[in-house]
Protein backbone atom coordinates (compact mmCIF):
# COMPACT_ATOMS: atom_id res chain seq x y z
CA UNK A 1 0.00 0.00 0.00
CA UNK A 2 1.27 3.32 -0.64
CA UNK A 3 -0.08 7.03 0.69
CA UNK A 4 0.67 9.52 -1.85
CA UNK A 5 0.26 13.70 -1.00
CA UNK A 6 -0.36 16.37 -4.09
CA UNK A 7 2.30 18.37 -4.58
CA UNK A 8 0.46 21.94 -3.11
CA UNK A 9 1.06 19.50 0.49
CA UNK A 10 5.05 19.54 0.28
CA UNK A 11 5.68 21.45 3.31
CA UNK A 12 6.49 25.23 2.91
CA UNK A 13 8.87 25.58 5.70
CA UNK A 14 12.15 23.56 6.87
CA UNK A 15 11.88 22.38 11.05
CA UNK A 16 14.74 23.52 12.67
CA UNK A 17 15.43 20.56 15.94
CA UNK A 18 18.27 22.85 17.38
CA UNK A 19 15.85 24.24 20.20
CA UNK A 20 14.55 20.53 20.55
CA UNK A 21 17.98 19.22 21.36
CA UNK A 22 18.93 17.07 24.71
CA UNK A 23 21.77 19.44 25.03
CA UNK A 24 23.21 22.59 23.56
CA UNK A 25 25.56 22.21 20.07
CA UNK A 26 29.03 22.80 20.72
CA UNK A 27 30.05 25.24 18.21
CA UNK A 28 31.79 25.03 15.61
CA UNK A 29 35.68 26.26 15.81
CA UNK A 30 38.39 28.35 13.28
CA UNK A 31 40.71 25.57 12.32
CA UNK A 32 43.83 28.31 13.21
CA UNK A 33 42.51 30.12 16.24
CA UNK A 34 40.46 27.20 17.89
CA UNK A 35 38.04 30.07 18.74
CA UNK A 36 34.04 29.62 17.77
CA UNK A 37 33.32 30.65 14.27
CA UNK A 38 31.58 33.45 13.31
CA UNK A 39 29.49 34.54 10.20
CA UNK A 40 32.56 36.01 8.38
CA UNK A 41 34.85 33.36 8.77
CA UNK A 42 32.53 30.93 6.12
CA UNK A 43 31.80 34.14 3.90
CA UNK A 44 34.82 32.84 1.60
CA UNK A 45 32.82 29.26 1.19
CA UNK A 46 29.20 29.86 1.84
CA UNK A 47 26.35 32.48 0.76
CA UNK A 48 24.68 34.16 3.76
CA UNK A 49 21.12 32.81 3.71
CA UNK A 50 22.90 29.25 4.36
CA UNK A 51 25.11 31.04 7.29
CA UNK A 52 22.47 32.34 8.77
CA UNK A 53 20.59 28.76 8.86
CA UNK A 54 23.70 27.64 9.99
CA UNK A 55 23.48 29.51 12.61
CA UNK A 56 19.69 30.19 13.72
CA UNK A 57 17.21 28.69 16.66
CA UNK A 58 14.40 29.82 15.10
CA UNK A 59 11.99 26.69 14.94
CA UNK A 60 11.17 27.02 11.86
CA UNK A 61 12.50 28.43 8.32
CA UNK A 62 10.77 29.33 5.42
CA UNK A 63 11.03 27.58 2.04
CA UNK A 64 11.56 30.13 -0.90
CA UNK A 65 9.07 29.58 -3.71
CA UNK A 66 11.32 29.34 -6.31
CA UNK A 67 12.90 26.22 -4.34
CA UNK A 68 9.47 24.63 -3.71
CA UNK A 69 8.71 25.00 -7.58
CA UNK A 70 11.81 22.67 -8.26
CA UNK A 71 10.95 20.64 -4.94
CA UNK A 72 7.41 19.55 -6.03
CA UNK A 73 8.79 18.01 -9.79
CA UNK A 74 9.01 14.97 -7.51
CA UNK A 75 7.95 16.03 -4.04
CA UNK A 76 5.70 14.90 -1.57
CA UNK A 77 7.06 11.27 -1.89
CA UNK A 78 5.53 8.12 -1.16
CA UNK A 79 5.19 6.78 2.08
CA UNK A 80 5.07 2.87 1.29
CA UNK A 81 3.88 -0.32 3.75
CA UNK A 82 6.67 -3.23 2.81
CA UNK A 83 3.49 -5.53 3.34
CA UNK A 84 4.92 -8.38 1.10
CA UNK A 85 8.70 -8.35 3.56
CA UNK A 86 6.23 -8.02 6.52
CA UNK A 87 4.75 -11.38 5.62
CA UNK A 88 8.05 -12.87 4.39
CA UNK A 89 9.50 -12.26 8.07
CA UNK A 90 6.31 -13.37 9.25
CA UNK A 91 6.48 -10.17 11.63
CA UNK A 92 3.29 -8.57 13.31
CA UNK A 93 5.33 -5.66 13.10
CA UNK A 94 4.04 -2.76 10.77
CA UNK A 95 7.09 -1.67 8.01
CA UNK A 96 6.48 1.76 6.18
CA UNK A 97 9.53 3.35 4.09
CA UNK A 98 9.26 6.90 2.63
CA UNK A 99 10.69 6.29 -0.52
CA UNK A 100 13.23 8.99 -1.64
CA UNK A 101 14.70 7.20 -4.36
CA UNK A 102 12.12 8.49 -6.96
CA UNK A 103 14.05 12.00 -7.37
CA UNK A 104 15.62 12.55 -10.16
CA UNK A 105 18.95 11.84 -8.71
CA UNK A 106 17.61 8.71 -7.58
CA UNK A 107 17.95 9.69 -3.98
CA UNK A 108 17.28 12.41 -1.13
CA UNK A 109 20.26 14.51 -1.79
CA UNK A 110 18.25 16.66 -3.93
CA UNK A 111 16.59 17.83 -1.09
CA UNK A 112 19.30 19.96 -0.08
CA UNK A 113 21.36 20.67 -3.40
CA UNK A 114 18.49 22.28 -4.73
CA UNK A 115 18.25 25.28 -2.09
CA UNK A 116 21.97 25.43 -1.68
CA UNK A 117 22.19 26.13 -5.69
CA UNK A 118 19.20 28.73 -5.26
CA UNK A 119 20.75 30.47 -2.48
CA UNK A 120 24.62 30.98 -3.64
CA UNK A 121 22.87 31.74 -7.61
CA UNK A 122 20.80 34.40 -5.58
CA UNK A 123 24.12 36.29 -4.23
CA UNK A 124 25.76 35.64 -7.77
CA UNK A 125 27.69 32.97 -7.37
CA UNK A 126 27.96 31.11 -10.78
CA UNK A 127 30.24 28.26 -9.76
CA UNK A 128 29.83 25.52 -6.57
CA UNK A 129 32.61 22.67 -6.41
CA UNK A 130 32.03 19.42 -4.51
CA UNK A 131 32.84 16.06 -2.91
CA UNK A 132 31.09 12.81 -3.54
CA UNK A 133 31.40 9.07 -2.44
CA UNK A 134 29.14 6.86 -4.04
CA UNK A 135 28.06 9.77 -6.31
CA UNK A 136 24.59 10.68 -4.96
CA UNK A 137 25.61 13.92 -3.56
CA UNK A 138 27.12 14.70 -6.74
CA UNK A 139 24.73 14.04 -9.28
CA UNK A 140 22.13 15.82 -7.36
CA UNK A 141 24.39 18.98 -6.91
CA UNK A 142 24.93 18.25 -10.73
CA UNK A 143 20.88 18.14 -11.72
CA UNK A 144 20.46 21.20 -9.02
CA UNK A 145 23.55 23.64 -10.83
CA UNK A 146 22.01 22.61 -14.14
CA UNK A 147 18.48 23.83 -13.13
CA UNK A 148 19.70 27.15 -11.74
CA UNK A 149 22.57 27.60 -14.78
CA UNK A 150 25.82 27.60 -12.57
CA UNK A 151 29.20 25.39 -13.33
CA UNK A 152 29.40 22.48 -11.16
CA UNK A 153 32.89 20.73 -10.14
CA UNK A 154 33.18 17.49 -8.55
CA UNK A 155 35.82 15.67 -6.55
CA UNK A 156 34.76 12.18 -6.31
CA UNK A 157 36.60 9.49 -4.12
CA UNK A 158 38.89 7.52 -6.59
CA UNK A 159 37.46 3.92 -5.01
CA UNK A 160 33.58 4.86 -5.73
CA UNK A 161 34.97 6.86 -9.53
CA UNK A 162 36.31 3.26 -10.57
CA UNK A 163 33.67 1.01 -9.38
CA UNK A 164 30.55 3.28 -10.29
CA UNK A 165 31.04 4.56 -13.62
CA UNK A 166 27.80 5.42 -14.30
CA UNK A 167 27.04 7.73 -11.20
CA UNK A 168 29.81 9.65 -12.70
CA UNK A 169 28.25 9.69 -16.91
CA UNK A 170 25.07 10.99 -15.00
CA UNK A 171 26.51 13.95 -13.26
CA UNK A 172 28.56 14.79 -16.65
CA UNK A 173 24.89 14.79 -18.13
CA UNK A 174 23.77 17.47 -15.94
CA UNK A 175 26.61 19.05 -16.93
CA UNK A 176 29.38 18.66 -14.46
CA UNK A 177 32.59 18.41 -14.55
CA UNK A 178 33.73 15.17 -12.60
CA UNK A 179 37.86 14.08 -11.19
CA UNK A 180 38.80 11.41 -9.12
CA UNK A 181 40.02 12.46 -5.91
CA UNK A 182 42.76 12.85 -4.57
CA UNK A 183 43.68 14.71 -7.13
CA UNK A 184 47.90 14.40 -6.15
CA UNK A 185 47.84 10.55 -5.72
CA UNK A 186 46.36 8.96 -8.30
CA UNK A 187 47.20 5.22 -6.44
CA UNK A 188 45.08 6.41 -3.32
CA UNK A 189 41.67 5.12 -3.24
CA UNK A 190 39.96 8.52 -1.93
CA UNK A 191 38.18 9.48 1.39
CA UNK A 192 35.41 11.72 1.51
CA UNK A 193 37.90 13.51 3.91
CA UNK A 194 40.38 13.61 1.01
CA UNK A 195 37.65 15.03 -1.64
CA UNK A 196 36.54 17.58 0.77
CA UNK A 197 40.15 19.06 0.86
CA UNK A 198 40.22 19.00 -2.92
CA UNK A 199 36.99 20.48 -3.39
CA UNK A 200 37.41 23.25 -0.32
CA UNK A 201 40.81 24.02 -1.91
CA UNK A 202 39.59 24.44 -5.44
CA UNK A 203 36.48 26.93 -3.71
CA UNK A 204 39.05 28.82 -1.67
CA UNK A 205 40.73 30.13 -4.64
CA UNK A 206 39.01 31.08 -7.20
CA UNK A 207 36.22 34.49 -6.62
CA UNK A 208 33.62 32.80 -8.95
CA UNK A 209 32.98 29.81 -6.65
CA UNK A 210 31.70 28.80 -3.19
CA UNK A 211 32.07 25.68 -1.87
CA UNK A 212 29.02 22.71 -1.11
CA UNK A 213 28.30 19.91 1.15
CA UNK A 214 25.82 17.40 0.82
CA UNK A 215 25.74 16.28 4.82
CA UNK A 216 26.73 16.88 8.49
CA UNK A 217 26.11 20.60 8.12
CA UNK A 218 23.20 21.95 10.34
CA UNK A 219 21.44 23.59 7.28
CA UNK A 220 21.95 20.21 5.20
CA UNK A 221 20.01 18.91 7.74
CA UNK A 222 17.58 21.08 7.75
CA UNK A 223 16.70 20.90 4.49
CA UNK A 224 16.22 17.29 4.32
CA UNK A 225 13.60 17.81 7.32
CA UNK A 226 10.62 18.07 4.46
CA UNK A 227 11.06 13.90 4.56
CA UNK A 228 10.00 13.53 8.11
CA UNK A 229 7.33 16.30 7.76
CA UNK A 230 5.21 14.31 5.08
CA UNK A 231 6.07 11.30 6.69
CA UNK A 232 4.10 12.58 9.46
CA UNK A 233 1.28 13.41 7.77
CA UNK A 234 1.15 10.11 5.23
CA UNK A 235 1.21 8.07 8.69
CA UNK A 236 -1.71 9.49 9.93
CA UNK A 237 -3.41 9.32 6.95
CA UNK A 238 -2.23 4.82 6.96
CA UNK A 239 -4.21 5.56 10.41
CA UNK A 240 -0.77 4.84 12.71
CA UNK A 241 -0.61 7.41 15.35
CA UNK A 242 3.42 7.34 15.25
CA UNK A 243 6.06 5.26 14.37
CA UNK A 244 7.45 3.35 17.50
CA UNK A 245 10.88 3.10 16.14
CA UNK A 246 12.49 5.42 13.11
CA UNK A 247 15.56 3.94 11.00
CA UNK A 248 17.56 5.07 8.89
CA UNK A 249 21.24 4.95 7.05
CA UNK A 250 24.34 7.21 8.29
CA UNK A 251 27.23 8.47 7.13
CA UNK A 252 27.11 11.84 7.54
CA UNK A 253 23.65 12.12 8.47
CA UNK A 254 21.75 14.02 6.16
CA UNK A 255 19.08 11.29 5.25
CA UNK A 256 18.86 9.87 9.12
CA UNK A 257 18.11 13.49 10.55
CA UNK A 258 15.71 14.33 7.45
CA UNK A 259 13.76 11.27 8.19
CA UNK A 260 13.90 11.29 12.25
CA UNK A 261 14.53 14.62 13.48
CA UNK A 262 10.85 15.61 13.40
CA UNK A 263 10.16 13.27 15.74
CA UNK A 264 12.78 14.38 18.31
CA UNK A 265 9.96 15.80 20.06
CA UNK A 266 7.97 12.46 20.84
CA UNK A 267 9.26 10.65 23.55
CA UNK A 268 7.54 7.89 22.56
CA UNK A 269 9.58 7.20 18.66
CA UNK A 270 12.56 5.69 19.10
CA UNK A 271 15.87 6.30 16.58
CA UNK A 272 17.96 4.08 15.21
CA UNK A 273 21.09 5.20 13.25
CA UNK A 274 22.94 1.99 11.31
CA UNK A 275 26.55 2.38 9.89
CA UNK A 276 29.22 0.03 8.12
CA UNK A 277 31.36 -1.59 10.45
CA UNK A 278 34.16 -0.89 8.20
CA UNK A 279 33.66 3.02 9.19
CA UNK A 280 32.19 2.72 12.58
CA UNK A 281 31.93 6.33 13.55
CA UNK A 282 29.00 5.98 16.05
CA UNK A 283 29.40 2.91 17.51
CA UNK A 284 33.46 2.65 17.79
CA UNK A 285 34.54 6.38 17.19
CA UNK A 286 35.42 9.09 20.15
CA UNK A 287 33.09 12.44 20.45
CA UNK A 288 35.64 15.03 20.18
CA UNK A 289 36.59 18.11 17.90
CA UNK A 290 37.94 17.54 14.70
CA UNK A 291 38.40 18.69 11.30
CA UNK A 292 35.50 17.81 8.31
CA UNK A 293 38.55 17.16 5.69
CA UNK A 294 41.94 15.27 5.65
CA UNK A 295 43.95 18.63 5.23
CA UNK A 296 42.99 20.12 8.20
CA UNK A 297 41.02 23.03 6.11
CA UNK A 298 37.78 23.10 7.27
CA UNK A 299 36.02 24.51 10.98
CA UNK A 300 36.65 21.99 13.49
CA UNK A 301 33.06 20.27 14.72
CA UNK A 302 31.99 18.75 17.68
CA UNK A 303 31.40 15.37 16.50
CA UNK A 304 32.17 11.53 16.89
CA UNK A 305 34.92 11.02 14.64
CA UNK A 306 37.15 7.99 13.60
CA UNK A 307 39.56 10.99 12.90
CA UNK A 308 39.94 12.89 9.71
CA UNK A 309 42.73 11.08 8.50
CA UNK A 310 40.96 7.71 8.59
CA UNK A 311 40.91 6.02 5.41
CA UNK A 312 38.40 3.83 5.05
CA UNK A 313 37.87 0.11 2.81
CA UNK A 314 36.22 0.90 -0.18
CA UNK A 315 33.31 -0.85 0.17
CA UNK A 316 30.25 -0.51 -1.78
CA UNK A 317 28.17 1.82 0.29
CA UNK A 318 30.56 4.54 -0.74
CA UNK A 319 28.34 7.57 0.85
CA UNK A 320 28.46 6.02 4.26
CA UNK A 321 32.46 5.78 4.41
CA UNK A 322 32.66 9.45 6.24
CA UNK A 323 35.02 9.78 9.09
CA UNK A 324 32.83 11.65 11.42
CA UNK A 325 28.95 12.74 11.87
CA UNK A 326 26.62 15.36 11.75
CA UNK A 327 27.19 17.78 15.14
CA UNK A 328 23.04 17.71 15.49
CA UNK A 329 23.44 13.55 14.81
CA UNK A 330 26.01 13.33 17.51
CA UNK A 331 24.47 15.35 19.88
CA UNK A 332 21.62 13.36 20.00
CA UNK A 333 23.31 10.13 20.10
CA UNK A 334 25.04 11.64 22.94
CA UNK A 335 22.36 11.96 25.24
CA UNK A 336 20.82 8.67 24.46
CA UNK A 337 18.27 10.25 22.63
CA UNK A 338 19.31 8.31 19.47
CA UNK A 339 20.98 4.90 19.23
CA UNK A 340 23.42 3.84 16.59
CA UNK A 341 24.06 0.07 14.59
CA UNK A 342 27.17 -1.23 12.63
CA UNK A 343 26.90 -3.80 10.39
CA UNK A 344 29.43 -5.70 7.64
CA UNK A 345 28.20 -5.35 4.10
CA UNK A 346 27.68 -8.73 3.30
CA UNK A 347 24.84 -9.01 6.09
CA UNK A 348 23.58 -5.56 4.56
CA UNK A 349 23.46 -7.51 0.87
CA UNK A 350 21.92 -10.32 2.31
CA UNK A 351 18.83 -7.93 3.14
CA UNK A 352 19.20 -5.96 0.15
CA UNK A 353 18.44 -8.93 -1.47
CA UNK A 354 15.64 -10.15 0.35
CA UNK A 355 14.07 -6.56 0.07
CA UNK A 356 14.24 -6.47 -4.03
CA UNK A 357 13.05 -10.27 -4.04
CA UNK A 358 9.71 -9.28 -2.00
CA UNK A 359 9.04 -5.61 -2.30
CA UNK A 360 10.92 -5.89 -5.73
CA UNK A 361 12.75 -2.72 -6.08
CA UNK A 362 16.65 -2.78 -5.86
CA UNK A 363 17.89 -0.21 -2.64
CA UNK A 364 21.39 1.64 -2.88
CA UNK A 365 23.81 -0.41 -0.94
CA UNK A 366 23.76 2.64 2.22
CA UNK A 367 19.47 2.44 2.11
CA UNK A 368 20.06 -1.49 2.56
CA UNK A 369 22.26 -0.49 6.19
CA UNK A 370 18.20 0.21 7.24
CA UNK A 371 16.93 -2.57 5.48
CA UNK A 372 19.31 -4.78 7.74
CA UNK A 373 18.56 -3.32 10.65
CA UNK A 374 14.58 -3.25 9.85
CA UNK A 375 14.59 -6.94 9.14
CA UNK A 376 16.64 -7.42 12.65
CA UNK A 377 13.60 -5.29 14.54
CA UNK A 378 11.32 -6.94 12.66
CA UNK A 379 12.02 -10.12 13.55
CA UNK A 380 13.26 -9.44 17.02
CA UNK A 381 9.20 -7.97 17.28
CA UNK A 382 8.12 -11.64 16.03
CA UNK A 383 9.99 -13.36 19.21
CA UNK A 384 7.88 -10.89 21.46
CA UNK A 385 4.61 -10.77 19.10
CA UNK A 386 4.96 -7.20 19.11
CA UNK A 387 2.67 -5.67 16.85
CA UNK A 388 5.87 -2.23 16.44
CA UNK A 389 5.18 0.43 13.65
CA UNK A 390 8.74 0.46 12.03
CA UNK A 391 9.68 3.69 9.65
CA UNK A 392 12.76 3.43 7.82
CA UNK A 393 14.43 6.10 5.19
CA UNK A 394 14.65 4.18 1.81
CA UNK A 395 17.31 6.79 0.38
CA UNK A 396 17.85 6.01 -2.55
CA UNK A 397 17.59 3.32 -5.48
CA UNK A 398 20.57 1.02 -6.21
CA UNK A 399 20.07 0.39 -9.92
CA UNK A 400 23.84 2.33 -10.85
CA UNK A 401 25.11 0.11 -8.26
CA UNK A 402 24.80 -3.69 -9.87
CA UNK A 403 28.35 -3.77 -10.13
CA UNK A 404 27.88 -4.25 -5.94
CA UNK A 405 25.26 -6.94 -6.38
CA UNK A 406 27.18 -8.68 -9.02
CA UNK A 407 29.95 -9.06 -6.40
CA UNK A 408 27.91 -10.43 -3.99
CA UNK A 409 25.79 -12.51 -6.39
CA UNK A 410 29.19 -14.47 -7.47
CA UNK A 411 30.74 -14.39 -4.09
CA UNK A 412 33.29 -11.55 -4.76
CA UNK A 413 32.13 -9.23 -1.98
CA UNK A 414 34.68 -8.88 0.70
CA UNK A 415 32.47 -8.65 4.57
CA UNK A 416 34.70 -5.80 5.50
Amino acid sequence: MRWTLPSDRVPEAWFNVVPHLPGPLRPPLHPATREPIGPDDLAPLFPMALIGQEMTADPWVDIPGEVLDVLKLWRPTPLVRAERLEQALRTPARIYYKDESVSPAGSHKPNTAVPQAFYNRSEGVKRLTTETGAGQWGSALGFATSLFDMECKVYMVRASFEQKPYRRVMMEVWGADVEPSPVDDPTHPGSLGSAISDAVRDAAGREDSHYSLGSVLNHVLLHQTVIGLEAKEQLRDAGEERPDLVIGCCGGGSNLGGLALPFVGDPDVAMLAVEPSSCPTLTAGRLDYDFGDTAGMTPLLSMYTLGHEFIPPPIHAGGLRYHGDAPIISNLVEHGRMQAVAYPQGKVFDAAVQFARTQGTIPAPETAHAIRAVIDEALAAKERSEEKVILFGYSGHGLLDLGAYDDYLHGRLADS
